[in-house]
């Protein structure tokens, strides 16, 4: 007697937990060929609400972690995502991509978190300074965390993209929650399961999926959120500037219509963690 194939429940991971949205809506997923293939969770401003909770209670211990222990998180980030490359290329490939092309974006995210990961105790030393200063004082300048950023993905390069935009923000010590490409939710899905098995505290991160019509707003004006981060088109824009500057948040947004590689070394690096970050300059006397 044959078996039945045990399809997979797509979820999304909040808080270290993998959860459906609370409306209990889901949007069919086909690849493709037009086939069905799994129902993806709709999330709504609750989820939204729920995700920025987790991330205000994991921010904390994150941020006081050391620069080292970070490092090793993330590279072990790399390690889980290495293991399943292939699952992740079959993700990618689901919205049309190519094998080569996908398990060449696969490669890049890994590559990416090295990247970060390493950035991790060195970023300190090059954005924050000593300065010279006219009176008898020693003034200098360190970095802190910012504290909870929001994340929107682009539909194109749905893992490489998503993850470019996320690393930034944990590796000097914020927590993140982040809307996944609305076309091609997949790679975040599995994105999470390898997320939930690194060493990674659960809450630091949370992948939510869903429209982008329906959770737009409440990015934009969410006061706990304290920078939004990620790429949009002009309406969109226009909604998340508005929303930001009511509730004092910083905004740096790519713009939807223009093709971005985010492949480029121009995607990573120091002045993209400068971005998601605040700066603390202390005066000390001197003599005193």
């Amino acid at each position: 007697m044959s078996r039945l194939h045990i399809t997979k429940t797509p979820k999304c991971y909040v808080g270290g937990a993998f959860i459906r949205s609370e409306s209990g809506r889901v949007a069919e997923l086909h690849d493709a060929s037009g086939s069905f293939f799994a129902n993806i969770p709709q999330c709504t401003r609750k989820d939204l609400r729920n995700a920025v909770e987790a991330a205000a209670k994991a921010g904390p211990d994150w941020a006081k972690r050391s620069a080292f222990n970070r490092g090793q998180i993330l590279y072990r980030m790399a390690e889980m995502i290495e293991a399943r490359g292939g699952e992740l290329a079959d993700a990618i490939a689901l919205g049309g991509s190519s094998k080569a092309d996908a398990s060449h974006e696969v490669t890049a995210t890994i590559d990416r978190i090295v990247h970060y990961a390493g950035w991790t105790d060195k970023y300190e030393q090059i954005l924050g300074s000593v300065n010279p200063v006219a009176s008898a004082h020693f003034n200098f300048t360190v970095t802190e965390p910012m504290g909870i950023i929001g994340v929107i993905a682009p539909d194109d390069a749905s893992l490489l993209a998503l993850v470019s935009l996320i690393l930034p923000a944990i590796t000097s010590g914020n927590s993140v929650v982040a809307l996944a490409s609305t076309t091609q939710p997949y790679p975040s899905i599995l994105l999470g399961e390898m997320l939930a098995t690194s060493d990674l505290p659960g809450g630091v991160v949370n992948l939510l999926t869903g429209q982008r019509g329906e959770m737009i707003p409440t990015f934009a004006t969410h006061e706990h959120l304290r920078a939004l981060s990620g790429v949009a088109n002009v309406e969109d824009r226009k909604t998340l500037k508005l929303g930001a500057a009511e509730s004092v948040k910083r905004v740096r947004l790519l713009k939807a219509e223009e093709p971005i590689d985010w492949f480029a070394d121009k995607m990573q690096g120091a002045e993209e963690i400068r971005a998601l970050i605040e700066f603390k300059t202390t005066w000390h006397p001197v003599g005193a």
